[in-house]
């Protein structure tokens, strides 16, 4: 935490289009890999330096070129000064606080969008994705190994559905695709443990350590509404946008993909609510257990009370009681005493209090 503190401290002490990375990921070499493709050619390298990605902005194929590793700087400086991208947008690359946006450019489109995933322990892991497209090319930034990007690469590899037919443009959109897929898998692993929480507050299991999964719960749930809802925008302006280098024929699959971002936002909405009202069923099946405990209490008091008054009067130490020089005196004490205990009992029953 201290050094994304101190990284985003740094970056505001720097002019506008400074590149500093700002994420907590532990840094990593540097990985770049490269996919050229069209109908009837496909080829795959994995490059060792990143002057060896400059040539590809001017080749024929569609080209996606995914970089590894936002803490090599210099590497976003040198492939940002060789596609001559803005210098605001290699900061925004390398800024991983940024939040979901577009930017046009008359030669590329420039979007930063969240890719999110459960890591080994079952945390929430936010990493930052950025993409520019090009006419012929894609190039990802993404902040350290490891995506939801594997099917496509496999099926540029083999040639299945339609992504070797068409262009830069639609290798964009199965990208975004990809992640916002992947939103439906934590969507849904996030129901499961919400339904699973309801099920032990309504079963009045309650664990001592509930209200804290409750409260990760809640803080995830925020991550993820900050990831998804400001990607709506992003994906209705993409598809909206009349810029050359979207086909009209990719706009068609850019409106499903609108649809499902709205669908993941209102599921995400839901289940906002549903942890929301966790809690609010957590404090009522507390408060209902201490009225339960109460409620026994009072029984309990309201059945002394009168016995207790009893043998008061009795047990107060004058000499002229009435009943004190009676044979049967004290039995017949325990036997109202019984009674009303019997009495009560029975008038408790009646008013379904027990």
């Amino acid at each position: 935490m201290e050094k994304t503190t101190s990284s985003l401290q740094q970056a505001v002490n720097h002019v506008p289009g400074t590149v500093i990375y700002t994420g907590n990921k532990e840094p990593n070499e540097l990985y770049i890999e490269v996919f050229e493709y069209n109908s009837k050619f496909y080829e795959e390298k994995e490059l060792s330096t990143i002057e060896e990605a400059f040539h590809y902005s001017d080749t024929t194929p569609t080209t996606w070129i995914n970089i590894n590793g936002l803490s090599h700087t210099d590497a976003i400086e040198k492939i940002g000064a060789n596609y001559n991208l803005h210098p605001l947008i290699l900061e925004d690359i390398a800024q991983t606080q940024q939040r979901p946006k577009m930017e046009e450019y008359e030669d590329y489109l420039f979007i930063v969008l969240k890719m999110l995933y459960f890591d080994e322990h079952q945390k929430l892991k936010i990493e930052h994705v950025s993409l520019v497209l090009g006419n012929t090319f894609v190039i990802s930034f993404q902040e350290a190994s490891g995506d939801v990007f594997e099917p496509i690469r496999n099926r540029i590899r083999k040639a299945k559905g339609r992504i070797r037919a068409m262009g830069s443009d639609y290798l964009l959109y199965v990208l975004m695709d990809a992640i916002v897929d992947n939103y439906f898998q934590m969507i849904e692993y996030m129901g499961d443990k919400i339904e699973g929480l309801e099920d032990h507050l309504f079963q009045k299991d309650i664990r001592e350590d509930i209200t804290q999964e409750i409260q990760e719960l809640k803080r995830e749930i925020l991550k993820i509404r900050k990831a998804v809802f400001p990607l709506r925008e992003v994906i209705n302006k993409v598809e909206k946008n009349e810029h050359p280098l979207i086909q009209e024929k990719t706009q068609i699959y850019l409106r499903d993909l609108y649809d499902h971002i709205i669908q993941v936002s209102e599921n995400v909405e839901i289940y906002r609510d549903m942890i929301w009202g966790l809690m609010d069923m957590y404090m009522t099946t507390i408060s209902n257990k201490m009225n339960e405990v109460m409620k026994v209490l009072t029984i309990i008091a309201s059945i002394f009370i009168p016995l207790t008054f009893m043998a008061g009067i009795y047990g107060m130490n004058f000499e002229y009681i009435p009943e004190l020089k009676y044979r049967y005196g004290y039995f017949v004490l325990w036997g109202v005493m019984i009674g009303t205990f019997i009495g009560l009992l029975y008038y408790f029953k009646r008013k379904k209090w027990l």
